[in-house]
């Protein structure tokens, strides 16, 4: 299976992408295929979009997002090629943003161009970004789950965060074996300080312990919805692993939902 590079020292230091080049590829394939693309207002310096497609005999909603971190740039590339290929289950409805942070990446920062990290601001909205972002999911109907693409450049392998209050149905497990096929996961006890097995952390869901929320803590703390996965691919393999990694992610969880409905 495909080693670390090994360039990630401190920081992300491995392949970078020209975010407005993935974005036309985003929103062409999105434009060909029949979504309905949203322009955010007052979103701040570069536009940010949101897409629906929507299921005439729905099984399943799913609230997909990434970008949020400009030294992350798997998640975008990951969703434009699966835009592009087309390949979503037809009676899935479908909600994305494909880069909530597009002026963090010609820097490779994980904040945006006013040094704020967007993830971190979805308590107070203080920045124009994740004010339009709110208001954009606020107007969406609940969805039954939320899938938030990152990367972490000091992770081992991939990993992810579930959250799951009311201990409903999860499948995290399973897609844990899944992209293991392609991506070698994490097994470190600890992972960002918070205990982890197999991959796999299910962090406290309560506002108190939480000053500065990230994007999934408000979706599932607004009844969005009450289950999130945040995945995180390890960045310091090269760029077609990661990728992988995320898309087997992805279609992972949507069949494993798909099949329990």
């Amino acid at each position: 299976m495909t080693q670390p590079l090994g360039k990630n020292d401190g920081g992300y230091f491995g392949e970078t992408i020209r975010i407005s080049d993935v974005l036309k590829r985003t929103l062409a394939a999105a434009e060909q295929h029949g979504w309905s693309v949203e322009l955010f207002p007052g979103a701040g310096v570069l536009p940010l979009y949101g897409m629906r497609r929507l299921a005439k005999r729905e099984q399943l909603s799913v609230y997909i997002s990434t970008g949020i971190h400009g030294d992350e740039p798997g998640g975008p590339v990951a969703l434009a090629g699966m835009l592009e290929a087309n390949a979503w289950p037809s009676d899935v409805s479908l909600y994305l943003c494909p880069c909530l942070n597009p002026t963090g990446f010609p820097g490779n920062t994980r904040e945006n161009l006013a040094g704020i990290d967007l993830n971190r601001d979805y308590r107070h909205f203080k920045s124009p970004e994740v004010a339009a972002h709110k208001a954009w999911i606020d107007g969406l109907p609940e969805f039954d789950i939320a899938i938030c693409l990152h990367e972490d450049w000091e992770a081992k392998g991939f990993y992810l965060y579930e959250l799951n209050p009311e201990k409903q149905f999860a499948a995290s497990e399973a897609m844990l074996e899944a992209v293991g096929a392609v991506c070698p996961i994490d097994q470190s006890e600890l992972i960002d300080g918070r205990p982890a097995k197999g991959g796999l952390l299910r962090p406290i869901a309560s506002p108190d312990a939480r000053p500065l929320w990230p994007e999934a803590f408000y979706i599932v703390q607004n009844n969005k919805t009450r289950l999130s996965y945040t995945l995180e691919a390890p960045s310091d393999f090269p760029m077609p692993t990661r990728v992988d990694a995320l898309c087997t992610a992805l279609k992972s969880l949507i069949k494993l939902h798909l099949a329990k409905r």
